[in-house]
């Protein structure tokens, strides 16, 4: 297939610019861009999103295609590494829920079984898998998925297309990210901590008291249903501070 540089100009050139940048973001994007949701489908939402998006960033764009295939590369790769920046980014929040579920898993015994976790094709701990999807799920039922599509919009305010790219204030954002995903995932889990504690502790001591009991044994059935029932009391609010936090790092792609 040959590519005419002339023929690229204008509308075309711009859809083609903004499909870049969108479709790199989409396929990143938290619940839009998960495995489970089908390839066609994310390929069709990205070409929607991307034919709504041209008109209105038509200007940010230059309006005839560079002279040369390596300039139209080169324009090509900085929106694709400016979707995937931003897309990415986006999917470091998620990742709270897996850190939380795998910490909760730890204490309250369930973390010998690993399963599949669909939305990255690898294994992780059940109730991590379980966060990670009620996530998503609770996202879509709050219309906050609206956030991951606004940020595709926002990005042109963060990175404007054909300018540099801030990788100091790239890179700081993701640290930032990184340590705040971790630090909610953290206080997610931080109920369970302070019960696996107080019950590995207690079984420490009676591990001691009656050294012919069968304590691993006893207590594994017991802290699974002791974690269960805590978890049951503290979801509503762990999803909920879950979303605030989600919806105040998505807005700082707004």
């Amino acid at each position: 297939m040959h590519i005419h540089l002339p023929a690229l100009s204008g509308i075309v050139l711009t859809y083609l610019l903004v499909f870049s940048r969108v479709g790199a973001m989409v396929m990143l994007l938290p619940a839009l861009g998960s495995a489970g949701v089908p390839a066609r489908v994310r390929l069709v939402l990205a070409l929607a999103i991307s034919l709504a998006l041209t008109p209105t960033v038509q200007g940010a764009y230059p309006a005839v295609a560079p002279t040369s295939t390596i300039a139209l590369t080169i324009l090509i790769a900085q929106e694709v590494v400016a979707g995937i920046l931003v897309g990415g980014m986006a999917a470091i929040i998620m990742s709270a829920l897996q850190v939380a579920g795998f910490l909760i898993s730890s204490q309250i015994g369930l973390s010998y079984a690993q399963t599949l976790y669909p939305t990255q094709n690898s294994q992780g701990a059940v109730v991590g898998n379980f966060m990670n999807l009620l996530g998503v799920t609770v996202i879509f039922a709050t219309d906050m998925h609206h956030l991951a599509i606004g940020a595709i919009a926002g990005s042109y305010h963060l990175l404007p297309p054909g300018g540099h790219l801030p990788t100091g204030d790239m890179a700081q954002m993701v640290i930032g990210l990184v340590s705040g995903a971790f630090a909610l995932g953290f206080q997610l889990a931080a109920p369970f901590l302070v019960f696996g504690f107080a019950v590995y502790a207690a079984l420490g001591i009676l591990a001691k008291l009656m050294p012919q009991l069968q304590v691993f044994f006893v207590a594994v059935p017991i802290n699974i249903l002791c974690g269960f029932v805590i978890m049951m009391a503290l979801l509503g609010s762990m999803m909920t501070i879950f979303l605030n936090y989600y919806a105040t790092a998505m807005s700082a792609f707004l």
